[in-house]
């Protein structure tokens, strides 16, 4: 797979993404958001993977935010298309069975930081830098910000942020709820790849079952999300990793886990 602004490789069953445009600040443009679609194939289809961490290159950012050159050119048809495209693949990045993990490592903003909030897990380097400043250029977020950053940090804290177009820095960010936790900027990644190879080892049907209860719980009332929890938890006694689980808790011992 050819990729121009998209560094990809796998250490061990962890994927790593790295979005490459340092002369534009890993901004957003038509062609990266394409590239990341084609990882994310990737990523679906190896079994193998267990978790996938993504970050920028460079120390100035992650992703500064989507390619205001290219957008200044487009049509209100094309305006709608670009945000269509960028929305469906973050959608995608969210749904993936894997956790998905941001080590954030310098300006994530408008579509930075919407690539941020479609992951499960936000890290921060403590010089990082977060926002939706589109509103600074007439616009509102276009990838999703506008949900994820509400269902984040509450309603009122979001329209702060996009109505302002203000950046907070991480340690806001990290009060607020937007990340998890700040780390000096060299050791942001190495703890993201530390947390993934670390839930990398648990029985990847009860981690993509977790997600997936969660997430669709948030959307229906609780006796709903109860179901649904209880469902998942029954179900999962039919896979051999749960009986390996169970057995080597029984026995003292580290467990097996094999995806089955």
């Amino acid at each position: 797979m050819q990729l121009e602004n998209i560094l990809w490789r796998v250490e061990e069953s962890v994927a790593v993404v790295t979005f490459h445009r340092p002369k534009a600040l890993n901004a957003l443009n038509s062609e990266t958001i394409a590239e990341l679609g084609q990882v994310l194939d990737a990523v679906a289809a190896d079994s193998a993977l267990r978790a996938l961490v993504l970050t920028g290159s460079g120390e100035k950012a992650f992703v500064a935010g989507a390619d205001i050159a290219e957008m200044a050119a487009l049509s209100p048809l094309e305006a709608r298309r670009f945000a269509e495209r960028g929305e469906r693949t973050l959608a995608r990045l969210e749904a993936l069975p894997i956790p998905t993990i941001a080590a954030v490592n310098g300006f994530a903003l408008g579509g930075g930081c919407e690539v941020a909030m479609a992951c499960d897990l936000v890290y921060a380097s403590d010089r990082a830098r977060f926002g939706q400043p589109e509103v600074n250029l007439g616009l509102i977020p276009a990838f999703g910000g506008t949900q994820r950053l509400a269902r984040r940090v509450g309603p009122a804290r979001a329209l702060e942020i996009i109505l302002t177009g203000d950046m907070i820095d991480a340690a806001k960010a990290r009060e607020i709820g937007l990340v998890l936790e700040v780390l000096p900027g060299d050791q942001v990644l190495p703890h993201a790849l530390q947390v993934a190879r670390r839930i990398a080892s648990r029985s990847p049907a009860a981690v993509a079952l977790a997600k997936r209860t969660l997430h669709a719980g948030l959307a229906v009332d609780t006796a709903t999300a109860g179901e649904l929890e209880r469902q998942a938890f029954a179900l999962l006694f039919g896979t051999e990793d749960t009986r390996e689980g169970l057995k080597a808790f029984v026995e003292k011992r580290p467990a097996a886990f094999r995806n089955r």
